[in-house]
C-alpha cells in the first residue's frame, strides 16, 4: 500500500491544557507559567510570556469555546507579522482546567486590511491519516469559513467583528466581569 505526500507530513491534533489554578499552560512542548487568566463572559482570557523565544516575546489570548474559536494576540521581538491569529479549535472545561484541541485550520488577521485561511494542507493530511474525523473535519471547515465570512463583513476589523458577535475581547490583562 502506497501512502500519499500528506499522510507523510501528517501529526496528531495538538491539545493544551490550561491549570488556571496552577497559572500553568501545558502545551505539546513543555509547561509554561501563565502572567494572567480571567475567566470572561464568553470564555478564558490567558496572558503568558515566550521565554528564549527567536521571534515571540508575549502571547494573548481568548479561549472562545461556544465560536470554536481561540483569538490570539502576539507580541514579537521584531516587526509585526500579522495583527491577529484565530486558532479553530475544540474548548471543553473541567473545573479549573480548559482543553484546546487546535482543529488545525487558522485565520491570520491583518486587521482593517485582510484575513486567510491557513494550514489546510495539515487538515487534510491529518484526516487522511485519520487524526482527526470527518465530523471533525466538516466542522472546522465551517468554523474556518463562517468565521473568515463575518470578519470580511466586519472589513477585517477584529474590533467590528467582536461587537457584530456580541463579545467583548479586553486585551489589557486587567480583571473583567467573571460570567
Amino acid at each position: 500500500m502506497q501512502t500519499s505526500a500528506l499522510s507523510e507530513t501528517a501529526h496528531p491534533i495538538k491539545e493544551e491544557r490550561h491549570d488556571v489554578q496552577a497559572l500553568q499552560h501545558h502545551t505539546n512542548t513543555g509547561i509554561r507559567p501563565v502572567r494572567a487568566y480571567r475567566e470572561t463572559p464568553v470564555g478564558l482570557y490567558v496572558d503568558r510570556d515566550f521565554v528564549a523565544h527567536p521571534r515571540i516575546r508575549q502571547w494573548q489570548a481568548h479561549l472562545l469555546p461556544l465560536q470554536h474559536l481561540v483569538v490570539c494576540r502576539y507580541h514579537f521581538h521584531g516587526r509585526r507579522e500579522h495583527d491577529y491569529y484565530l486558532d479553530v479549535a475544540q474548548i471543553t472545561r473541567d473545573g479549573d482546567v480548559w482543553t484546546v484541541r487546535d482543529l488545525y485550520l487558522d485565520i491570520v488577521l491583518h486587521d482593517g486590511l485582510m484575513a486567510e485561511i491557513v494550514d489546510t494542507d495539515e487538515l487534510l493530511a491529518a484526516r487522511e491519516a485519520n487524526f482527526i474525523s470527518e465530523r471533525e473535519m466538516h466542522r472546522a471547515v465551517a468554523v474556518a469559513h463562517h468565521t473568515l465570512a463575518s470578519l470580511a463583513r466586519a472589513h477585517y476589523s477584529l474590533q467590528e467583528w467582536q461587537q457584530a458577535q456580541h463579545l467583548t475581547l479586553d486585551w489589557s490583562g486587567q480583571p473583567i466581569a467573571a460570567c
